[in-house]
């Protein structure tokens, strides 16, 4: 009987032993961002609800993505590969979460992607979570910030759940299917991480002689 072939993703997922986790919870854990997963990456960022969601109006293609993706891998940016452990056999790869800090204000942009399969089920806000969680706990950082087009609310909603506020509106600034919109801007502080965290307290931490 014929058989589909394997996609990128599921090839991985087939023959790879477990991944790295750094840090994790019940729901799902954050890794290092790999090179060898670069065209899974690339497909997810062309899906056309992503392209809509962060207001990007054109693909890119995988040749760009892959010189992209090595600059990337050489800079400062904290990058993870996000992982769904609600599937009890094995890590499923779900998307990716990066923060660009600015280190002379101890300050970082947040992003997130998630694949097609992995949204509407609340791990999104999970994730973003467990991001704030190393940020502000191994990374030291007092304040993360993230922009998201105002009619997306479904975001909108995720990013509240995991701790961000309010923080202003860039007017009519982005575009929405084809319609101007605002940019809503959101702010998250290390003072009003609330937890629960999956770094504090540490175990097995060194102790000096």
């Amino acid at each position: 009987m014929l058989t589909r072939p394997f996609s990128p993703l599921e090839a991985l997922i087939t023959t790879n032993p477990d991944p790295i986790l750094w840090v994790k919870n019940a729901v799902c854990g954050l890794g290092p961002y790999r090179t060898d997963l670069v065209e899974t990456y690339w497909q997810w960022e062309q899906d056309p609800g992503l392209l809509v969601g962060y207001g990007r109006q054109a693909p890119e293609s995988l040749e760009a993505r892959t010189e992209g993706m090595a600059a990337q891998q050489l800079g400062s940016n904290i990058r993870f590969s996000i992982y769904d452990l609600t599937n009890h056999e094995k890590p499923v790869l779900a998307g990716v979460s990066t923060l660009l800090p600015d280190d002379s204000v101890r300050t970082a942009e947040f992003e997130i992607m998630l694949a097609p399969e992995a949204r509407g089920r609340g791990l999104g806000a999970t994730a973003t979570k467990l991001t704030l969680d190393y940020a502000f706990h191994v990374s030291n950082l007092r304040m993360v910030w993230l922009k998201v087009l105002a009619p997306n609310k479904p975001a909108v909603r995720a990013y509240e759940g995991a701790g961000f506020r309010h923080a202003g509106v860039l007017r009519e600034s982005g575009y929405w299917l084809g319609q101007v919109c605002d940019e809503v801007y959101m702010d998250a502080l290390a003072r009003d991480f609330d937890g629960p965290s999956a770094i504090t307290p540490v175990p097995n931490l060194p102790t000096h002689p």
